[in-house]
């Protein structure tokens, strides 16, 4: 969300951002809006401001006994009260109309961020490790990899037909050891970030207010892309939404920054817009898990915030022995609310190809500004708005279909990460229930 005093101050700066988003310049409409709610605003004030000397003159003139007068301004004052509501509701309207065209801006890139239409433009920042299919890797011994969904419906643990029939396409059921699994990796990372990066767990609603989904820029113009849950709420796509709007409409001091929040939810998206992609498998759901990591920080610390937050992401890779590339998003695949974005995209040997496990976006004020979350400094000045970031930590799904395939055997049963052989109560070989 933007300030429009700030846009009128510096339109072209302003105009360059968004081109760089791939928009045309919009400074010139805003200001129109911004315009018309100015006048409204000083038409309704300079009516209030006319009753309120009329209702003095009023009094002089009853005080002279001049009653023609005094009736004459009584005339004025009932005109002016009743141009009052159409008044108010101008006003109303221009400043709609105005946030509304305010709120539909994506937010700006960062200088540092990449030119770039779509994901060709992304670059990469750095790739840890090898595939473990080349020389210096993690090696197979055989050449029949398979995907994910291969391995466990093989082993009788992944089922997309009973989940077909329970829900429709794109869920999942998963069995026995696999379901194990799954929660192993969701614990262990959880763990993880609060145990060893500073986070604090945090167990939120599933389900929130509009507010809280404009919090955080998920609406208005992803509200195809939400599950509405009744006639209030809407199911969170993300632990984003419940984890950043803690710190909604209030105002902290600068020594209660940073604030780090992490959970592990059930998420849920529409996918609306992903027709025909990602059809096979759990890559692409509409319910999944995943750990969120989000940090409330000060301006000056957003930035080596937004390292932090990535290194925290990628430990959980380096843990799991995972190879993973981590890429630098350009300006046309950033996400809405970002100012700057990092990729981490993990190598599936079964796909033979990186798939993105986590994304770790810096947001400036943007999201603050739209939550009215702001900070107070140790002498007091202020309130200033604060810096929101949020990151996967990571995406649980993704991450048990990285284990499955990087971790596959000859036989078709999955080896268990080190780390998680405690998790998983000492098993370290998933085979086929008998």
């Amino acid at each position: 969300m933007y300030d429009i005093k700030w846009i009128r101050e510096n339109a072209e700066a302003f105009d360059t951002g968004l081109k760089r988003r791939g928009l045309a310049p919009l400074s010139s409409s805003l200001l129109a809006l911004d315009d018309s709610r100015r006048s409204a605003i000083a038409k309704a004030q300079a009516t209030q401001e006319r009753r309120n000397a009329l209702s003095k003159e009023i009094g002089k003139a009853m005080g002279a006994k001049d009653i023609a007068l005094a009736d004459k301004l009584k005339a004025e004052v009932a005109a002016l009260k009743d141009a009052q509501p159409a008044l108010e509701a101008e006003e109303k309207a221009a400043v709609e109309a105005l946030n509304e065209q305010l709120a539909a801006i994506p937010n700006m890139p960062n200088a540092d961020v990449p030119e770039g239409a779509d994901e060709h433009g992304n670059v990469v920042l750095h790739v840890h490790g090898e595939a473990p299919e080349k020389s210096g890797g993690r090696l197979f011994g055989f050449n029949q990899l398979k995907e994910h969904f291969e391995l466990g419906e093989a082993l009788g643990q992944m089922d997309f037909e009973t989940a077909a029939k329970l829900s429709g396409s794109r869920f999942v059921v998963l069995n026995t050891r696999l379901a194990r699994l799954n929660r192993a990796i969701g614990q262990f990372m959880l763990d993880t970030h609060t145990e060893e990066h500073g986070y604090t767990e945090v167990n939120p609603p599933l389900m929130v207010r509009d507010e809280a989904m404009f919090g955080t820029a998920q609406l208005p113009k992803f509200r195809d892309d939400q599950f509405r849950a009744g006639e209030d709420h809407w199911l969170i796509p993300t632990a984003e939404v419940p984890l950043t709007n803690l710190v909604r409409e209030s105002i902290l001091s600068e020594e209660e920054l940073p604030r780090r929040y992490s959970a592990l939810t059930p998420c849920f998206r529409a996918e609306a817009g992903s027709a025909g992609r990602d059809t096979r498998g759990m890559l692409r759901q509409h319910q999944f898990e995943k750990v969120e990591l989000v940090s409330i920080t000060l301006p000056e610390k957003s930035r080596e915030e937004h390292e932090r937050m990535l290194a925290s992401a990628e430990a959980i890779l380096k843990k799991l022995d995972l190879h993973y590339r981590v890429m630098t998003l350009c300006t046309g695949d950033m996400g809405f609310a970002s100012q700057k974005t990092w990729d981490i995209e993990v190598w599936l040997p079964g796909q033979k190809t990186y798939r993105e496990i986590s994304s770790c976006s810096v947001c400036g004020d943007f999201q603050a500004r739209r939550m009215n979350a702001r900070y107070k400094t140790r002498d007091g000045k202020g309130p200033f708005f604060m810096h929101t970031l949020n990151g996967s930590g990571t995406a649980v799904g993704r991450a048990l279909i990285a284990v499955m395939e990087n971790y596959q055997n000859a036989d078709g049963s999955i080896t268990v990460p080190d780390v998680l052989v405690p998790y998983m109560r000492g098993v370290t070989r998933i085979e086929k229930v008998a």
